[in-house]
């Protein structure tokens, strides 16, 4: 992010024991050597720190869809919110699991769009068609 952190980043060396068993496992799920500063960030509350990652490692691992679509969709939330921080990060990993910039170009655009005609749709209110409720 462009502006100074809230709470300043937690360095694995001053990590408690419960914190660096939490970096451990990114770093060894991750195949790195390093933490990307939003853990740090979160090491503030431990428990937080541990069941975030825990969740991410879930909703991020082996599924029904696969490692590229899921940093694609992760992206497209990220930018929809706003979060400069997840938008990089996210971009960064899609782009280790083959994104190229013209998947990028196409999935912001795609974002736009929806955005556009979600917003349209919320100020209109025109009702849902039968053939788009589930039978």
């Amino acid at each position: 992010m462009t502006t100074p952190p809230i709470v300043s980043p937690i360095e694995y060396e001053d990590a408690s024991p419960e914190v660096r068993a939490v970096y451990d496992d990114i770093m060894q799920t991750r195949g790195t050597d390093w933490i990307n500063n939003f853990w740090k960030v979160l090491a503030h509350d431990p428990a937080g720190l541990k069941r975030t990652w825990e969740d991410i490692k879930q909703v991020m691992g082996p599924g029904a869809l696969d490692p590229l679509t899921k940093e694609l969709i992760y992206i497209a939330v990220s930018a929809t919110n706003g979060c400069e921080y997840c938008t990089y990060s996210h971009t960064a990993s899609a782009r280790a699991k083959g994104m190229s910039n013209a998947q990028l170009m196409e999935l912001l655009a795609v974002v736009g769009m929806a955005n556009e005609t979600n917003r349209l749709a919320n100020g209109l209110r025109p009702p849902v068609d039968p053939q788009f409720q589930p039978k």
